[in-house]
């Protein structure tokens, strides 16, 4: 899983303040491998550009407020797959999630890389993933409002 540096840009944009500078301290003392978690009062759509042309892909979540919860993590070709957490799966549901990764994953190369953002922690597709021989990772978001799950394809 990608370690993030937390910059919240909230009370500088609500003094008025422009944050920009302050972002892109933050991206330059980034160690190889890190992501850079930004907490916005709107969804900074326009950072995604920016920040895409210096290596750096996005999820995004809605937090309580109309704020933002962007992290942006060091683009390596993966693939991602999001569930939005606004419309948390029901059991009815699943196994819909688990059969999408699933077939994104023998669709990678080896050795590449699955981000999934789920409703739900995936317990049935771990034995799954385990059989196949991927390793996985994952963890609810510090909202506990998602579930973040990384599969490398086995090599």
């Amino acid at each position: 899983m990608t370690a993030f540096v937390d910059v919240d840009v909230r009370p500088i944009l609500r003094a008025g303040g422009e944050p920009f500078s302050i972002i892109m301290a933050a991206l330059e003392r980034l160690e190889p491998g890190e992501g850079l978690r930004l907490y916005a009062p709107f969804k900074p759509v326009p950072l995604f550009d920016v920040m895409a042309s210096k290596g750096f892909a996005h999820r995004e979540a809605e937090l309580e407020g109309g704020e933002w919860e962007i992290r942006f993590m060091p683009d390596d070709g993966s693939v991602g797959i999001a569930e939005p957490a606004s419309a948390a799966a029901s059991d009815d549901d699943w196994p819909e999630p688990m059969v999408r990764i699933l077939a994104a994953l023998e669709r990678l190369a080896p050795g590449q890389t699955l981000h999934a953002l789920l409703s739900r922690e995936p317990v049935f597709l771990f034995r799954e993933l385990e059989k196949r021989g991927h390793q996985w990772r994952g963890d609810f978001t510090p909202q506990k409002d998602s579930y973040q799950l990384t599969v490398r394809v086995h090599a």
